[in-house]
């Protein structure tokens, strides 16, 4: 049985409605959660259908504002109960980007990220670790030049980098910080709190051992992939105890810069991967992790 009345109604049923009746509270949440009830009261107008629209697209996979006025206009008899109030059209939604502030979406996130790591900080990720471990990388989207202009990149190509930091209980994002095509991957470690005790697994790009010593000094740990040019001093090798472990090192860099930056001991792991036979080769500053970390 389909119909078009939510739980709460006279004639219930399943179906539909359930998304319907989901967004409708939590429009309302939101609205609480943000000490306003602006969202709540103004859904007729411009504004208030924006914001509705925003987690709709959210969660039906929209890509674009054409798209989400087409997907909306499809069933104009269940916008009521979805919170729409209004007529949608994407001169309403864009005109809505360019006025409203982004804090308004920046702080409500930082409320659901703070409740979303409250529900998985018991998770388990594969390893047993007391420590919060992240893993932080970066996405080039790709932008129309003559639309973006500010978006620099290339001469005739403009993109934006989202930089996320990635909390892998749970895959939530904790930080992110969108930037222009140009900004290196290695400045946003300038921008990050480093949180003492957690553990931050980055890629090559990131290397950086004056920003990695920083880290170091904060009490906090990083994991990332040595480059090919990398040249080391072996101080003496641990034992290992797996097969996919060749050698489990304490070194010290001999590359000028590296050693002025970093001139304390580092963890060198290399690792073989079984099935691909791949062959990596890993630096830290922390000696307690275990080798098939």
């Amino acid at each position: 049985m389909y119909t078009n009345n939510p739980w709460g109604s006279a004639a219930r049923g399943a179906g539909p409605p359930q998304v319907n009746f989901a967004l409708e509270c939590g429009m309302d949440m939101l609205a609480d959660k943000l000490g306003t009830t602006a969202i709540s009261k103004s859904r007729a107008s411009p504004a208030g259908i924006s914001f509705c629209a925003w987690p709709f697209a959210q969660l039906t996979f929209r890509d674009s504002l054409r798209d989400i006025q087409a997907c909306l206009r499809a069933t104009p008899s269940r916008l009521y109960h979805a919170g729409i109030r209004g007529k949608v059209s994407r001169n309403t939604l864009a005109h809505a980007n360019q006025v409203r502030g982004w804090r308004i979406y920046a702080d409500f996130a930082q409320i659901l990220i703070a409740k979303a790591r409250a529900l998985y900080v018991n998770d388990s990720f594969g390893v047993e670790l007391d420590q919060c471990v992240y893993a932080l990388d970066s996405t080039t989207i790709d932008l129309c030049l003559a639309v973006f202009p500010w978006a620099q990149f290339r001469k005739r190509k403009a993109a934006v980098k989202r930089h996320t930091l990635l909390d892998l209980r749970g895959n939530i994002p904790s930080v992110v910080i969108v930037t222009s095509g140009k900004v290196h991957d290695v400045r946003i470690l300038d921008q990050l709190r480093i949180e003492p005790g957690a553990i931050y697994i980055v890629d090559r790009g990131y290397i950086d051992f004056a920003r990695l010593h920083r880290i170091h000094l904060a009490a906090g740990f990083f994991v990332t992939r040595a480059k090919n040019n990398f040249r080391f001093q072996r101080l003496y090798s641990q034992p290992v105890n797996s097969a996919a472990v060749r050698c489990d090192q304490v070194v010290v860099p001999r590359n000028f810069y590296a050693r002025r930056d970093y001139a304390s001991k580092l963890r060198r792991i290399r690792y073989v991967d079984p099935e691909t036979q791949k062959k990596l080769v890993f630096l830290t500053h922390n000696f307690t992790l275990p080798q098939g970390f």
